[in-house]
């Protein structure tokens, strides 16, 4: 059996939303213009990554820049909150908005296609979103609780059609308010249906636990999202930052009944694309982390393998966008086949945390 390649499926999936979106925008001159310029500027960009690899620099086509570490929502087991680095408030030092247009102006340079926007609650940072839809080359999925949607993003939305929404959902009403607050669930789903109404394209991120694992890739609840017009379907595993929270994290035993759907639901809904992390990375050769395939920017400037984790040697303030993504931490982790590692399942640098903190331990 041929095993999964995720660039062959994200790039085949890519083009075949762009394709979609063409068609959903045909009475949208902008928005079918953008997806076709996108098509070009993505052609053009794989390019200059071919030949920064060439010269020896490896150049990965997707960035994960995390805005903000503020955010209006207290999820039930969320990592982010356990690590300390979300906050009800903004702390100190952020990355302003023109050193945030100074990384995308750089990504767009080196070839970087996507940029994932994601916090904290990104939408928090309105300036960033705006600056973000200047850099129309480069598409901007954002992913957000869906709370502060309103009818300027909308606007925004409709205007600068690289900037898409890609809102959090845990399955159904109860599901979603039991983990991020009551009267979530009917917030995003008036959400969905008015991108539909706006043939605006639009994902969802699916964490996916014990819990809810059988509900999430049930037909109910995919065709509910299809028939509102998502696109695209993006399932993270969960990853247990404390005791308490292993119960939520699937085994191999759930990871084997997800695989099985997941290849299901992609043969049945070919208008979707569906994207499961980190499961397709570990059937692909490895974690695609630290450089290989994206990287992070934390909101402080800090770049980092990935947002579970959070370590860096480097920082962009400091130095280019390009000399951070071929940092001494990521050689590192690449040269010591550490990404390739077997592990259970899950996040491999998370499940080795300690070796990831032992090699940058090292330089000090």
């Amino acid at each position: 059996m041929k095993e999964f390649d995720i660039q062959e499926y994200m790039t085949k999936g890519v083009e075949r939303v762009v394709k979609d979106a063409i068609k959903a925008t045909v009475k949208d001159p902008k928005g079918s213009a953008f997806m076709m310029r996108f098509a070009t500027a993505s052609k053009k960009a794989s390019k200059k990554r071919r030949n920064s690899e060439d010269n020896g620099v490896h150049i990965p086509p997707f960035l994960i820049a995390s805005i903000t570490s503020s955010c209006n929502l207290h999820c039930a087991g969320c990592y982010s909150r356990t690590n300390h680095q979300t906050e009800d408030c903004a702390p100190k030092n952020q990355l302003t908005d023109e050193e945030w247009k100074k990384i995308f102006k750089e990504a767009n340079e080196i070839g970087v296609s996507f940029i994932l926007l994601a916090g904290g609650e990104p939408l928090i940072r309105k300036d960033v979103i705006k600056t973000a839809g200047e850099f129309e080359d480069i598409m901007f999925p954002v992913f957000t609780n869906g709370v502060f949607v309103d009818d300027e993003y909308y606007n925004l939305f409709l205007k600068k059609r690289n900037i898409i929404p890609i809102m959090s959902i845990e399955g159904g009403k109860e599901a979603t308010d039991s983990r991020r607050g009551e009267g979530i669930y009917d917030r995003l789903i008036a959400n969905m249906d008015k991108f539909h109404e706006k043939n605006l394209i639009y994902g969802c991120s699916v964490t996916v636990t014990t819990e809810n694992i059988k509900d999430v890739v049930s037909e109910d609840f995919i065709s509910s999202l299809s028939s509102r017009g998502c696109k695209a379907v993006i399932f993270v595993e969960y990853v247990p930052v404390t005791e308490e929270s292993k119960e939520l994290a699937i085994g191999d035993k759930e990871r084997e009944f997800f695989s099985r759907e997941l290849d299901r639901l992609r043969e049945e809904h070919d208008e979707m694309v569906f994207v499961s992390f980190p499961g397709d990375e570990k059937s692909s050769g490895g974690c695609i982390a630290a450089g290989r395939g994206f990287f992070h920017i934390n909101s402080h400037g800090g770049a980092e393998p990935c947002p579970f984790s959070p370590y860096s040697d480097i920082n962009v303030r400091d130095t280019s966008l390009k000399d951070a993504v071929n940092s001494k931490l990521f050689r590192a982790l690449q040269a010591q086949d550490i990404l390739k590692d077997d592990h259970d399942g899950g996040c491999v640098l998370f499940e080795k945390k300690e070796e990831v903190e032992r090699i940058i331990n090292s330089y000090y």
